[in-house]
């Protein structure tokens, strides 16, 4: 999930949105990897917000406080996209955020969170991805402050903040919150927006989840159930209805990130998964925390 700005836009899910039960898919890897690029939020950082752009082929601008990141492309494209990298490749980038050349990829490919992704996932992930048009894009570089630039240094951040790791569902919690909590913390990757970083760039495990602002301003909502400063008044079904339509209580629709975070990934997820994701995050432990936009 990322920043919600609410305009008055009406969001229509994309032609094959997945609104069949998990069970229906999970038999067919490939339509199981198609599913999670939707709730692993691909699309949004993968393809270039424009009607004529190619599906997975790079070029989408993510902002940051260390300047602007590009979506690689992640087509089968031997030469401009990941045509020549093995399962093997695929796995240690979303594990451990490593090229296949040995290079630390930067968070802002949230690898933080993909590295939790049971090993099946995964496998079907890639699976699918071989089945995507190869386009030959070149990526374009990104756009950095020249002390982002030396890579070398995300060796000591992964230090300080990365845990690789698989997830690990809580035996004594119900199996809904435990997808939810899968949903949520491997693949979607909400508390990568929604939550206030540290001076050194890594997610404050004091606040997750309560909202922050963006470089530019912007507010991200705390979704933590505060009643006075998160999402805490909305009940599930409200939950339920802005992660598929985009609408919220007060009939406000989302645009901007957070509209495409829906229309290109929460919209395609089964109304079980949503459920479970609604459960995961009506039960966070709510903090107290206003964000407003930076004057």
């Amino acid at each position: 999930m990322v920043a919600a700005v609410l305009a008055p836009v009406l969001l229509v899910s994309a032609p094959g949105t997945a609104q069949t039960s998990r069970d229906a898919v999970a038999s067919d890897p490939v339509r199981q990897g198609e599913y999670l690029l939707r709730a692993g939020g691909c699309v949004s950082c993968h393809t270039e917000k424009a009607d004529d752009a190619s599906f997975l082929a790079g070029g989408r601008a993510i902002e940051s406080p260390f300047g602007t990141f590009y979506g690689p492309n992640i087509t089968p494209d031997p030469e401009t996209g990941i045509g020549g990298w093995s399962e093997q490749d695929f796995a240690r980038a979303l594990r451990h955020g490593t090229s296949p050349g040995g290079r630390h990829y930067y968070p802002a490919f949230p690898y933080t969170s993909y590295t939790r992704m049971r090993s099946e996932d995964v496998a079907a992930l890639w699976a699918y991805l071989q089945t995507v048009e190869p386009i030959r894009r070149d990526n374009r570089e990104h756009e950095l402050a020249w002390y982002a630039g030396f890579r070398p240094v995300l060796g000591l951040w992964k230090f300080l903040h990365f845990r690789p790791g698989e997830f690990e569902p809580r035996p004594e919690a119900t199996e809904e919150w435990n997808r939810g909590a899968y949903l949520s913390r491997a693949l979607a990757h909400c508390a990568e927006c929604h939550s206030p970083r540290t001076r050194t760039g890594g997610l404050d495990p004091r606040r997750l989840y309560s909202g922050t602002r963006t470089d530019g301003g912007d507010a991200v909502p705390n979704i933590t159930p505060d009643r006075e400063t998160g999402i805490g008044r909305w009940r599930a079904g409200h939950l339920m209805r802005y992660l598929d339509l985009g609408m919220d209580p007060d009939g406000d629709f989302a645009g901007g990130p957070m509209g495409d975070v829906i229309s290109e990934g929460t919209s395609h997820l089964s109304d079980e998964d949503r459920r479970a994701l609604v459960v995961y995050l009506l039960a966070l432990e709510p903090i107290e925390n206003r964000v407003s936009p930076a004057d």
